[in-house]
């Protein structure tokens, strides 16, 4: 076989004309009819045997055709691919242009192709680099909450339900006097003041008592998933059937020897302050080589082709689907419970599908234009890695990784390369200050009534509101919305 043309139809878009030999493309035809021949019938012969010409002949010479073609186009459209140096980035379209017994098959095949990249400056790139710092109160917080995890339920029984106590309860609601679907539960845990609930159901349980039933009276909220219930207001019968309260261990020897392989609480704190260490020397790494490309990425150019994006939004979907797996729910549950549409979903990863691509794009040009190769110690590297992450030894994950996958993370080491380059030769710069907003300078003092009506001026200038930062006002907006 060979390549008769390559040529360029139109932007990203390129049309291979391939030419396979009379002899391959009649080994293919012969392999069609082994294929099909059980399947056939022909007068005078039993079912199976009929001779190839006798079938070519009463049901016309291409009835083999399509299978011939399917056997000998991938091998095909992949050699003219090779010969011709492009990087596809669909399915091609395939046409046949010529085809017949004893002739050669000539095939085209129109197919998208990575986009040309322009790029901008990738060296001596400034940037604004946040470095986080462990504090003591980072370390703090972190043990707090391994205590929570090992803390021991106690159970009470001589007083009432407080805010912070673990209760397990019976309830069944109640809609218009009737109980409706969904609202009933049996020995149900839930700790007062978790939110688990619905607004104003976990706040009536306090002061309730063991074996008493309450009632809760509460309204759905108008998002609710339910449309039955979404702004209804409903009666729940709750009874508690038990109290307990967590018994935090000490935090000493005893408990670092418990939760870890140190002996002394000393040694257990100082890990971690070692753990949070690295994860925010890999977070300020992270961050800054994120705004780095981002950087690159929007000073260089790139005719992307919408298939990229596209297909990149699928994969962004699956993965998508995969964590809600984790989580035990599906896609189809999750776009009932949040009321959005395949079609808004996709529309919500496009910006962020759209700027992968692009990063992409230049990172693989920036190796190109570097030369970035990838060594078997890189690669050898990387699978250490893997193994550590998964707890297991490396012979074995060599053993799992196929070849395919293997290039796919030398792709990934040359962007994580790429990368690098754009990090060693930029210039972080020190986050600006915020910049706080003067109080506004007032015309005339604030005039205050007189007892007789008229208006005098003020004895004594009313004093600031205290100044906030810049972020600290975005925050508190948020928090108000």
């Amino acid at each position: 076989m060979k390549l008769i043309k390559n040529e360029q139809v139109e932007k990203n878009t390129v049309k291979l004309t391939i030419e396979i030999d009379k002899e391959t493309f009649e080994k293919a035809i012969e392999k069609s009819y082994k294929k099909n021949v059980k399947q056939i019938t022909l007068p005078g012969f039993r079912k199976g045997k009929a001779p190839r010409k006798l079938i070519e002949k009463y049901y016309g010479e291409g009835v083999f055709y399509e299978d011939a073609v399917n056997f000998v186009c991938p091998e095909a459209y992949e050699f003219a691919v090779k010969e011709s140096g492009i990087e596809p980035v669909d399915r091609p379209e395939i046409d046949i242009d010529d085809i017949g017994n004893d002739k050669a098959l000539v095939l085209t095949a129109t197919v998208t192709v990575k986009p040309e990249v322009t790029l901008g400056e990738y060296k001596g790139v400034k940037c604004e680099k946040i470095v986080y710092e462990t504090k003591d109160e980072d370390i703090e917080a972190e043990i707090k909450n391994v205590q929570e995890q090992n803390a021991r339920l106690v159970a009470v029984e001589d007083r009432k339900v407080e805010k912070g106590d673990i209760t397990v309860i019976d309830f069944e609601g109640f809609t218009d006097g009737v109980a409706f679907e969904g609202g009933k539960g049996t020995n149900h845990t839930l700790e007062i003041g978790s939110g688990q609930f619905i607004p104003g159901f976990e706040d009536q349980l306090i002061g309730a008592e063991i074996g008493v039933e309450t009632e809760v009276n509460v309204t759905f909220p108008e998002e609710y998933h339910s449309e039955a219930l979404k702004g209804k207001p409903a009666v729940f019968k709750v009874t508690v059937k038990e109290i307990k309260v967590k018994e935090l261990p000490e935090l000493d020897d005893d408990f670092a020897k418990d939760i870890s392989e140190f002996d002394t609480f000393a040694e257990y704190k100082n890990s971690i302050k070692e753990k949070l260490d690295k994860s925010n020397e890999a977070k300020t790494k992270g961050e800054f080589e994120n705004k780095l490309v981002e950087a690159v990425s929007e000073a260089s150019e790139a005719d992307i082709p919408q298939c990229m994006i596209d297909n990149r939004i699928e994969d962004m979907i699956k993965e998508f689907g995969y964590r809600l797996s984790s989580q035990g729910l599906n896609m189809e549950q999750y776009m009932q419970i949040t009321g959005t549409t395949v079609d808004s979903f996709k529309e919500q990863f496009k910006d962020q599908a759209t700027a992968q691509v692009k990063s992409n794009l230049v990172l693989e040009k920036i190796a190109k234009v570097e030369n970035i190769e990838v060594t078997d110690e890189d690669l050898e590297a990387e699978l250490a890695q893997m193994a550590e992450m998964y707890g297991m030894e490396l012979d074995k994950v060599k053993t799992l990784v196929g070849d395919n996958e293997k290039e796919s993370m030398k792709e990934d080491i040359k962007l994580k390369k790429a990368v690098a380059i754009i990090a060693e030769n930029a210039k972080a710069e020190k986050p600006k200050a915020t910049a706080k907003k003067a109080p506004a300078k007032k015309t005339a003092a604030k005039a205050e009534k007189a007892e007789d009506g008229e208006e005098k001026p003020a004895k004594k200038t009313t004093k600031a509101a205290p100044k906030k930062t810049v972020a600290k006002a975005k925050v508190e907006k948020k928090d108000e919305e």
